[in-house]
């Protein structure tokens, strides 16, 4: 059987025209790989190129010369406005409140989120049992008893205990107000932990005093019995 092929003129033909297709795919790859300090090309320009100052540059208009506007003095960011001073301060009534903020319930929930919360960030310094004997504030300790003297000009001092009678006389909002604002030495850590955390913490912190502090009227009276079993 004798097979007729197309004239040689088609043949390079279709191979010029297949190269010619396989051409732009390469040259489109490469394009999209390749960095370019040029701005791209674009059909609908859309806001990609509107008029604008960037930030820290000049702008006439104002009399500072900044294209960056300062906050207006006074303004707060939407939900921080402080209004509810209970949420926000710990204080009801010019006094440290002694309950929970309104929407919040005292649960084993929360005092579990409260004790998380407070290994993280309280126990470093207070110890996890709160007794002031953290692992940061002992290596503290044991650098400002050297006898080389602190390093550095640096101070240190002694972690509260949260058994103290004092401290464990402080009101739950207050609690509250010393984790945001601290305390003499304290630092805050409103910056660190929100709102809902500081007052988990808070809780947890009055739990704790009480599981190192508490006596037998304490106990429920239904357990009170098993209690004094185990106890004997």
């Amino acid at each position: 059987m004798i097979v007729s092929l197309p004239p040689r003129w088609m043949l390079y033909t279709g191979a010029l025209a297949a190269l010619a297709l396989a051409v732009p795919p390469f040259v489109i790859a490469r394009v999209r790989a390749t960095p370019d300090a040029n701005r791209a090309v674009h059909i609908f320009f859309d806001m990609d190129f509107q008029p604008k100052f960037r930030p820290q540059s000049v702008n006439p208009l104002f009399a500072d010369g900044r294209a960056q506007r300062p906050s207006v003095l006074g303004t707060v960011a939407r939900g921080e406005a402080g209004l509810d001073v209970h949420l926000s301060d710990g204080v009801v009534n010019g006094k440290w409140a002694d309950t929970l903020p309104a929407g919040m319930t005292m649960s084993r929930q929360l005092l579990d989120r409260g004790q998380q919360r407070f290994n993280i960030y309280c126990s470093a310094c207070h110890g996890y049992a709160g007794y002031g004997d953290g692992t940061v504030n002992k290596r503290a300790m044991e650098l400002m008893t050297n006898s080389a003297g602190p390093a550095n000009g640096t101070s240190w001092v002694q972690a509260k205990s949260l058994h103290d009678p004092l401290v464990r006389e402080h009101p739950l909002g207050m609690l509250f107000n010393i984790a945001s604002n601290g305390i003499r030495t304290m630092a805050g850590y409103s910056a660190q932990i929100d709102t809902a955390d500081r007052w988990a913490i808070a809780a947890y912190v009055q739990a704790l005093q009480l599981s190192q502090n508490a006596s037998i009227q304490d106990v429920p009276p239904e357990l009170r019995d098993n209690l004094k079993k185990e106890v004997k």
